[in-house]
């Protein structure tokens, strides 16, 4: 009874430790150093008093102009570096442990096929979690001190033009919604379980493909026709031919289930204009997220598990 409950923790153990390998592995490419330096000076461009922001009529729409674009030079950054990094990273990790012969090691001890590449992607994840928590601290962190000023200006300007007391509460009230709130920080898990996604996929393909290079290609590949099934879903059963068989939307429903449609993840626009997300969203999000991950994480094992190492 014994040996029985401890074998889940010494597959925890075991699965941490491998995660941990990965994650100290993709720290030292320096490749993640360049690509994180762009997406932290695009986040922290927002600083900076560009022309453009500069003087009291820059404010535009009362300032909530201001923090809209901060929002957007934010999450743009994070999107791009987040996918990039969730494909190429692991497009890498498995070629060159078999390269460093680490993985023979780790296979030798023995070491489950699925605790390998559970570790391997864990470890992916983990770096994305950070490096996207380090981003939205700065972005939080410079949405509040904009916000700060905007609201202290819009108070000083609305009591020299004579608002009542309801007016100056509206306007800010307004205005706290395009600040640091939840909806934002739900933006911010949208685009984690994203890569999260793309992460999985590209450990299928590289299960399978022993060039980083096709890893990379086809994953992105796969992003962007994930950005287009929905729109080919709908033009074809809506605006395409009016008889629609069941059998071609079964068919259509059974590829939503193994591509994912990567539209359902694309709230930024909505929380940048200050839009609040539902819970119910953001569980489906969560639910999807880690259905994709799941789905091809297996498959990979089982793609991994008749490789001849």
């Amino acid at each position: 009874m014994t040996a029985r409950k401890t074998i889940p923790f010494s597959r925890v153990r075991r699965v941490a430790v491998i995660a941990g390998h990965a994650f100290t592995q993709l720290v030292r490419m320096k490749v993640f150093y360049f690509l994180g330096f762009f997406a932290v000076i695009g986040i922290a461009s927002n600083f900076f008093n560009l022309p453009q922001q500069s003087g009291p009529e820059a404010l535009g729409d009362n300032g909530m102009d201001l923090l809209r674009l901060i929002k957007s030079w934010s999450l743009g950054p994070m999107t791009l570096f987040s996918v990039v990094m969730g494909i190429v990273s692991t497009a890498l990790l498995l070629p060159k442990d078999v390269e460093d012969r680490t993985l023979y090691t780790i296979l030798a001890k023995p070491v489950p096929r699925l605790d390998y590449l559970a570790g391997k992607l864990l470890g992916v994840l983990l770096l994305l979690f950070v490096s996207l928590a380090l981003m939205d601290l700065l972005m939080v962190i410079m949405l509040q001190m904009r916000l700060s000023i905007v609201l202290e200006v819009q108070a000083s300007l609305g009591q020299s033009r004579g608002w009542d007391a309801a007016a100056i509460e509206s306007l800010k009230q307004d205005t706290l919604a395009q600040g640091p709130t939840w909806a934002l920080q739900g933006a911010v898990a949208a685009v984690f379980i994203r890569s999260a996604i793309m992460a999985a996929i590209a450990l299928l393909i590289s299960t399978f493909s022993s060039s980083t290079l096709f890893t990379t290609v086809v994953s992105f590949l796969i992003y962007f026709i994930g950005h287009f099934q929905a729109d080919a879903r709908d033009f074809y059963f809506e605006g395409g031919e009016a008889g629609t068989s069941a059998a071609s939307r079964y068919v259509a429903m059974s590829v939503s289930l193994v591509f994912p449609d990567f539209q359902l993840f694309n709230v930024i626009d909505a929380v940048i204009q200050g839009k609040t997300m539902e819970l119910i969203q953001f569980v489906k999000l969560t639910l999807a997220g880690i259905y994709y991950v799941a789905v091809y994480t297996i498959a990979s094992w089982f793609v991994f598990s008749d490789k001849e190492f």
